[in-house]
């Protein structure tokens, strides 16, 4: 999931893990319009989870209760932006409930073990019957949220509580182990999220932050989730406890559906929408990871009408013609040259059903000139040298904005149409069939879609990957047969894009995307066979659609004394290159204040790798979370390293607690794991 909070919330004293005396939230407060008031909600074994109402100042009759379930801290690291996002649904008749999930925020409890775990679920369960049977509710519950708060609103649906009628997941995958950041396309992956995480799950609770014994053992002296993570590298039970797909009949509730064209989860949107049985709706806008009223680029729409018209269906049974309308609100990409801080992503809004009728899968082949045609032109064998230093220029993952990909290009197999007679739309999830061997027993294979302007500017479209040991199954990973001419199937990420006439359509195939993947440890050539290769593309002929109008978005008013500044994402690599080593490095930073003081955050990441060793890569990474408080001044601090050798990941973390510049905590890990097929 991504990505992590920005800013943390802290408080002037200190306090012992019971005392509730000294929160923010005090009984029935109003801000930014509406009655806020912090609860706890009992589980059966006796931990309390910590719990804020944003509920209109009347509640009567008795209104619908919208839930958003997080680890981020709603009383610090989330507090500005709930305050932001909750006035416009309690204004028209709802509750909405932001839990602490055990052992993060202020609930009580230890930590889980991982992301969605087992216990967060069942935890969830009981919330939902909960807020259903208080006197304020109607009992009817409704999910929501954006990342973790989709990944889990899809995940509680799964298991059908009688009082959850419908959710909304915004930027959030069916499929845990292929799509969520830890494996992207099954490969080993490590950004920003994994290194903050560990540092804010062991924060003490907000606003008293205490540094008692079974605050520090429950949080603080947790195990990393990364460590985990590096445990569990082929698909299995771990990661399918949480995933929908590929068996999709177990959602029945309804699900509206938010994603956007630079978001690295957006192909979960037309896989639901093409396979769960409950009633589904989808609104897929140009943004990256966001909320479509506060997103980048734009342009940002108030989706939150269109929200509360779905849960005005579900949970107030009022007919709002929802279901009688096209399924997908989707934003077309016009074509514009590579822009890392592009403000307003060209095109408009249409509304389709889905899947589209009219798409026409179209075929374009490689050929040995490598033109790429709509007609196969012959035999050949195009051999590419491993370089596995290359890749910065495809980004961080397979969303945000990227640079113009022509240095990447220049160490890939490219394939590229003649300029274009006429503009071409798709719309879809393009599928590359890549003929290819390998002179070693593991490598990975990526696909890149490019447009190629006029003037040669390359813009990227979207791009998959595939790891060569999952080619027949990520649960029974085969090494490859050097020299054995396979075929890898390359589902590139769901797309909008209109190659305008004049342009042309590029197609880049590697052996390496650096460091968004991590490296194979072999030397290596690939040999693509041209004649059993292509790509299909999902083209979308022209016709007369409606448009959805959309509002622009409602501000809610600022709460005095509450403001963040800073940036973590989007990641913009700093590299650097020594011969034949190579480094990609990125930093950010992000600060909060509040009235009872300021928290600042820190994370820095460094990537290296050798062209001539590719098996000795590293990761280093160092995190550090400050609450300055009048008289007192804490430090969570982290320092990362994952390097690699050709048989094992060597794994060494280092978590520091400091209170006003003296260490009263610390703790390590270090373990060997065996590399596996990756």
């Amino acid at each position: 999931m991504r990505p992590a909070p920005a800013s943390l919330r802290y408080n002037r004293a200190r306090g012992d893990a019971s005392n509730d005396d000294r929160r923010f939230v005090t009984e029935g407060q109003i801000l930014a319009g509406m009655k806020v008031q912090e609860t706890r909600i009992p589980m059966a074994d006796g931990v309390r989870l910590a719990a804020t109402l944003y509920m209109p100042q009347d509640t009567e009759p008795a209104l619908p209760v919208v839930l958003e379930y997080l680890p981020y801290r709603k009383d610090d690291g989330m507090l500005e932006r709930d305050l932001g996002l909750y006035p416009y649904l309690v204004s028209r008749g709802y509750v909405g409930a932001r839990v602490d999930i055990r052992g993060t925020g202020r609930s009580e409890g230890r930590l889980p073990d991982a992301e969605y775990s087992e216990q967060e679920q069942l935890d969830g369960l009981e919330v939902i019957s909960w807020l259903a049977a208080q006197p304020w509710s109607n009992g009817s519950v409704g999910m929501w949220g954006i990342s973790w708060g989709g990944f889990n609103s899809i995940q509680l649906a799964m298991r059908g509580s009688a009082p959850l009628k419908a959710i909304i997941a915004v930027d959030a995958s069916d499929d845990l182990f292929h799509d969520d950041i830890h494996y992207i396309d099954g490969i080993m992956h490590v950004d920003e999220y994994e290194l903050g995480i560990d540092v804010w799950n062991a924060m003490s609770p907000a606003p008293e932050f205490p540094t008692d014994e079974e605050t520090l053992r429950n949080r603080f002296d947790t195990e990393p989730w990364l460590l985990t993570w590096l445990r569990h590298q082929r698909q299995g039970p771990y990661w399918q406890r949480g995933s929908l797909r590929p068996d999709y009949e177990r959602l029945r509730v309804p699900a509206l559906l938010v994603a956007g064209w630079l978001d690295g989860y957006r192909d979960s949107v037309a896989r639901m929408l093409a396979h769960v049985p409950a009633p589904t709706r989808a609104i897929v806008g140009p943004w990256n990871h966001s909320w479509p009223h506060n997103a980048t680029p734009g342009p940002e729409i108030e989706w939150r009408a269109e929200a509360v018209r779905w849960w005005d269906h579900w949970l107030k049974g009022r007919d709002t013609g929802m279901l009688e309308e096209p399924r997908l609100s989707v934003y077309v990409r016009d074509a514009h040259r590579p822009d890392p801080k592009l403000e307003t992503s060209p095109g408009r809004w249409r509304l389709e059903d889905w899947p589209v009728e009219r798409a026409d899968l179209r075929r374009y082949s490689f050929r040995p000139d490598r033109s790429l045609g709509r007609d196969a032109g012959g035999e050949d064998v195009h051999r590419l040298p491993y370089v596995p230093s290359a890749g910065a220029e495809a980004g961080p993952w397979w969303g945000e904005l990227a640079v113009d990909q022509r240095p990447l290009d220049d160490t890939c197999l490219t394939y590229e149409t003649g300029p274009l007679q006429d503009d071409i739309e798709i719309l879809g999830i393009p599928m590359a069939t890549i003929g290819a061997s390998f002179d070693a027993p593991l490598a990975h294979l990526f696909v890149r879609l490019s447009d190629v302007d006029p003037g040669g500017a390359v813009t990227l479209v979207t791009g998959g990957g595939r790891n060569g040991a999952h080619r027949i199954s990520p649960e029974r990973p085969q090494p490859l047969i050097p020299g054995r001419i396979e075929r890898f199937e390359v589902p590139l990420r769901f797309t909008s894009w209109v190659f305008p006439a004049g342009h042309r359509i590029r197609v880049a195939v590697s052996n390496h995307l650096w460091p968004m993947m991590w490296p194979t440890p072999h030397r290596m050539t690939m040999s693509l066979h041209v004649g059993e290769s292509h790509i299909s593309l999902p083209v979308i002929p022209a016709a007369k659609r409606p448009a959805p109008m959309w509002e622009r978005p409602e501000r809610a008013a600022a709460v005095e004394g509450i403001g963040s500044r800073g940036e973590i994402l989007p990641v913009v690599w700093d590299t650097g290159r020594d011969g034949s080593r190579a480094t990609a490095g990125f930093e950010g930073r992000s600060e909060a204040w509040f009235p009872w003081g300021r928290e600042s955050f820190l994370e820095r990441l460094t990537f290296e790798v050798d062209d001539e060793r590719p098996d000795l890569a590293s990761c280093r990474g160092e995190a550090e979370n400050r609450a300055l408080l009048p008289g007192r001044e804490l430090s969570w601090r982290a320092d990362l390293e994952i390097r690699s050798d050709p048989e094992t990941f060597h794994y060494r973390y280092r978590r520091t607690l400091e209170e006003n510049g003296r260490p009263i905590r610390e703790r390590d890990w270090s373990e060997g794991i065996p590399r596996d097929h990756q």
